[in-house]
C-alpha cells in the first residue's frame, strides 16, 4: 500500500505580458526569477534564467541587476552564474522563525478527527523520544487520550516509529545502540532485525502502525511532518481502541494520515522527501 509521493516542484508558470489584472508585472517576473534560481543549487547563467522564466535576456538582466542591488541574488565571479542571495534567506528565515507548528496544525488535526472518528495527536522529536504537544479528541465515549507533554519511545509508538523511520540510518543505528529496544507490552518490537524491517516498511508506505506496542488495547497510525530540509519536524497520528481499529480500518486510515501529513508539511513550508 505504497503512498504516492508528491513530484518535485517544476516552478510556476512564468508571468507574461498581459498578466491578469491586480498583478504587478515586474514584481511577478522578479519572483519568478528567484523561484527559478532556488530550484538549481549550481546556479544559472543569464541565458538559462531568461529561458526558464520565458523572458528576453535583456529583461532578465535588468531584473537580476535590481535583485542584486537589494541582495536577493548574486553572481559568482568564476563562471558568472547567478545564485539566490543572502537577503532572500533572511526574508525566508523570518517565516521559519514565526512558524506556529501547533496553531497551524490544529485545523488539519480536527479535519482528520472528523474524517476518521478517532482522536488526532501531534508530537515532536526530543532527543530519543517523541513528545505529545497537541490533541483533538474524538466524539466517541470510548477514546484514546494522551497527556500533553508525555513522552513515548521511538521504537514502540505510532508517532515514534514514523519519526524513527524518517531519520538517517546512522542515527537510527546510534539510537539503537544507546537505548536498545526495551519491551513495554507483549507486542513491542525488541529484535533489531525486526525493527529495521518495520522501518523499511514505514518508509515504503508512508505511515507507521502501532499494534498495541506501547499500550494494551490501543492501536495507532501516524505519519511524519517534515521541515524545510526534509527532516522530521514532528508527526501526526490517529489513535483509538483496538476494538474499533481493525486491520481493514488501519489500511484505510494509514493513507489518510499520510496525506494529511504531506499537506501539513507543505503548509508549514516543509519539503516532502523523495521516495526512499
Amino acid at each position: 500500500m505504497a503512498l504516492r509521493s508528491t513530484p518535485p516542484r517544476r516552478g510556476r508558470t512564468p508571468h507574461k505580458p498581459g498578466a491578469p489584472t491586480g498583478q504587478v508585472q515586474s514584481l511577478t517576473r522578479g519572483l519568478s526569477i528567484l523561484e527559478a534560481l532556488a530550484q538549481v543549487d549550481s546556479g544559472l547563467s543569464l541565458t538559462e534564467v531568461g529561458h526558464r522564466v520565458q523572458l528576453p535576456v535583456s529583461t532578465a538582466h535588468r531584473l537580476l541587476a535590481t535583485l542584486e542591488k537589494m541582495g536577493y541574488v548574486y553572481q559568482a565571479d568564476d563562471l558568472g552564474l547567478w545564485h539566490v542571495g543572502l537577503q532572500a534567506f533572511t526574508v525566508g528565515s523570518t517565516f521559519l522563525a514565526n512558524r506556529d507548528f501547533i496553531g497551524r496544525s490544529h485545523a488539519y488535526m480536527r479535519r482528520l478527527m472528523e474524517q476518521s472518528g478517532e482522536t488526532a495527536n501531534l508530537a515532536i522529536l526530543d532527543g530519543t523520544e517523541a513528545v505529545f504537544i497537541a490533541q483533538v479528541q474524538c466524539h466517541e465515549t470510548m477514546r484514546t487520550l494522551v497527556k500533553l507533554g508525555s513522552r513515548v519511545p521511538l521504537h514502540a509508538s505510532g508517532v515514534g516509529k514514523t519519526i524513527f523511520a524518517s531519520l538517517p540510518d546512522e542515527q537510527i543505528d546510534a539510537i539503537l545502540k544507546v537505548r536498545g529496544l526495551p519491551r513495554i507490552t507483549e507486542n513491542t518490537i525488541v529484535a533489531p532485525e525486526t525493527m529495521w524491517a518495520a522501518l523499511r516498511v514505514i518508509r515504503q508506505r508512508g505511515f507507521s502502525f502501532d499494534d498495541e506496542e506501547h499500550a494494551r488495547s490501543t492501536r495507532c497510525v501516524a505519519a511524519t511532518v517534515y521541515d524545510e530540509h526534509a527532516e522530521p519536524l514532528g508527526a501526526i497520528s490517529l489513535a483509538g481502541p483496538s476494538s474499533r481499529l481493525s486491520d481493514e480500518r488501519i489500511r484505510q486510515l494509514g493513507p489518510l494520515v499520510a496525506h494529511t501529513a504531506e499537506e501539513l508539511t507543505h503548509t508549514l513550508g516543509g519539503k516532502w522527501p523523495h521516495p526512499y
